[in-house]
This record gives structure tokens, sequence and C-alpha cells, in this order.
């Protein structure tokens, strides 16, 4: 990838692809100038979806009772922090102030791998209250086949995505949380609401609807554009770009690839030979130990399950190892356990590629196997 400033200031680049001909470069630079206004550097450039056209409803059990949770202690660094990111929310005018709210949520504090907090809201009270939205997500197969194959791509993500999904006003004041100098709520659609990602699935399909399936890709807010020659490349991002603008979504440029041979999508890793097996996937497999414990099978069980159209007949040569998930009490690594992980560990090393293809039935087969023995362990959660 090479940077390309797109802004005023050198911070304000974006990604293009280092194999591009010094010609395609040139026609891609002159796309993605015309459409400037589509990219924002920060909160204060972004617009926001009409909200008659598109707004997060909160759909609250008529006989669910508001429950205020009781403040809860917070200090140091951590009280600094939702200081800061309360600020940082009022000047983008994602939050306004709430005098009186029946509903009340905690703030949580998350420390990401880099050292800095990552504020989200406890919205688990909220959350039990609404029933889930039936709506339907794509089929994460469906996408990465009919994603894979093409002569370029183009990786777009959008600026803090689900803020750019206004609430349904009368709805706010549910959203409300504690802060150590007042209560607030959200006036756009915030991480932790439950059925966040089916609106902005149902959002993309509505704005994004005459070129999904064939030349976009859309699984929540993973959007790829692909394309069969350079030239037709040009004419797709056009085409994408004019409905960004039209319903005045903003593209974060920071996190966008143009003009690309392949890349990750979704988990898997799109070229236009076809599918490949993503390395650092596999790689968690081969530098596994055996797994001591129901826990560390159930993580195994997820890795194999986001391979599995890569390691041919994988459910019955793993069927000794996920056999334990159904003797959680008695856990017992055995011989033939040990022989299975070994073969899985050599199988994943020579893993690689595989065709674009239509889904099998053999394929959903691998998939139904792996994935129905794992969710009869007694846990769900995998790493």
């Amino acid at each position: 990838m090479i940077p390309f400033q797109l802004g005023k200031s050198e911070e304000q680049v974006t990604y293009l692809s280092s194999q591009l001909t010094e010609t395609d470069a040139k026609d891609i630079k002159q796309v993605l100038r015309k459409y400037l206004d589509l990219f924002a550097w920060t909160a204060a450039d972004m617009s926001r979806i009409d909200p008659n056209f598109h707004c997060h409803r909160l759909s609250v059990c008529r006989d669910a009772k508001p429950i205020a949770q009781k403040k809860r202690k917070m200090g140091g660094d951590r009280a600094q922090a939702v200081k800061e990111e309360t600020a940082k929310l009022l000047q983008a005018g994602f939050i306004r102030e709430i005098k009186y709210s029946t509903w009340l949520a905690n703030v949580v504090m998350v420390k990401k791998a880099n050292g800095k907090w990552w504020t989200c809201t406890d919205y688990t009270d909220l959350n039990k209250a609404c029933p889930k939205d039936a709506y339907p997500l794509p089929h994460i197969d469906t996408l990465v086949d009919g994603a894979a194959g093409h002569q370029r791509l183009s990786f777009l993500d959008a600026y803090s995505g689900y803020n750019q999904i206004p609430m349904y006003p009368p709805n706010e004041g549910k959203t409300a949380f504690i802060t150590d100098s007042a209560n607030f709520c959200y006036k756009v659609m915030s991480f932790g609401l439950r059925n966040a990602g089916a609106t902005y699935q149902r959002l993309m399909d509505k704005i994004f609807q005459r070129q999904i399936g064939t030349c976009m890709e859309i699984y929540v807010d993973d959007m790829v554009i692909k394309s069969a020659s350079a030239s037709s490349h040009l004419k797709d991002l056009i085409v994408v770009f004019d409905e960004v603008r039209r319903y005045h979504m903003r593209l974060n440029p920071a996190k966008c690839t143009f003009g690309v041979a392949g890349g990750k999508f979704l988990g898997f890793m799109l070229s236009k030979r076809g599918i490949e097996a993503n390395s650092d996937k596999c790689q968690a497999i081969v530098n596994m130990r055996s797994p001591r414990n129901v826990k560390e099978v159930q993580r195994l069980a997820g890795r194999i399950a986001s391979l599995a159209r890569f390691l041919p007949c994988m459910a019955e040569k793993s069927r000794p190892i996920m056999t334990l998930l159904k003797k959680a009490r008695n856990f017992q690594w055995t011989e033939e356990c040990e022989a299975s992980f070994q073969k899985l560990q050599s199988n994943t090393r020579s893993t690689a590629f595989a065709r674009k293809t239509q889904p099998s039935i053999k394929h959903d087969h691998i998939h139904f196997c792996i994935i129905q023995s794992y969710q009869r362990g007694p846990s769900a959660r995998t790493n």
C-alpha cells in the first residue's frame, strides 16, 4: 500500500495499491479528488443519514419496567477518560444532556491493546427489554464467494458508521448514561445496543440495493467493491460514490484501500485466483498446544470452523476431538485425540488456497458438523 494525500494536510491520507500502473493510479486519484466531500477526517466532517430515510428505533416491550442502574464508583484515569470521551461526543453532536430519564446505564471502561481506554455503555437491562430484530444478515460464504476472483478490489470503511445513523427522537432518552458531571443520552445510534447491527445492515441494503451482488458485497460495516477490470473498477467506484453522496454517508479514508488485487474480507483472503486461507488463522492452529480442557477445545473448534472450506472432510477427521465437547465433565485427551490434532496441524500447514466456487452441500455439511458439535459444549464463547 502507498499513502495518497487526499486532504489538505499531510496526515489526511488514504491508501492505494502499490501495484497499480501510473495511469491506473492517476485515474483512481482523479476519482477520489472528485468525491473528496465523502471523506471525513474528524467527527466535525461527518454528515448524518436523514432520519426520515432511516433511523434506529428501540422496540421496548410494553410490559418492560424501566431500570435505572445505580452509579458505580470510578476513579483515576478511568474517570478522566470518561470525561474526555464525553466532551468529544458532545462536541461531535452525538449526545445531549438529559435532565430526567427512567432508563439509566453506567459507562464501562475497557483497556485497549495500546493502553488507551475504550468507553462503552452497559445497556444490559435495556437490551433485555428489546426483542431481537429478525432482519437477516447475509451469508458470509455467499459474500466471500461473490467477492473472490475479481481483477480489482477496493475496501471501504464508514467513518464512525453506527454514529451516522440517528436515533428515533422519542427513543433517545432510553439510551441515557451516567457520568460524574451529568446524565446524557445519544442522538445517534450507539455501540452496544442490541439491534444496532441489524439496523446498519438494513441501511446498507437500502442504500446499495442496486450494487450489492453486482459490483459490491456488504456485511454490516465491511464493504468491498469488486470489478473484473481496471476500467470497470473506475465506473464501479463512481456508481458507489454517487450513492454514498446521495444518502449523506461519510467514509474513513485512513481505513479505505483502493485498486488492490486482493485483501482480507470477513476473515478470508480474497484474490483474483479465488479465496486464500487467512495465514494468521492457519498459524493460530499450528501454534496451538494440545488442548487441556474443554475451553481450549472450544477455541480450537472455532478456528477449525473458520477454515472449514480449506480443510476437506475435517468434520470426520476432528470427530475424536469434538466428541470431548459432549463430555465436558469427563475430559480426557486420548492418543486418538492427539493423533487427530497432529493431523489437523499438518493439514493446516499445507493449507493455502481454495478456488472460487459456489458453496457445496458437502462444504455446508462440514460447517454444520463442526458448529453443531461446538455448540453442544457448555459455552458458546470463542477467542
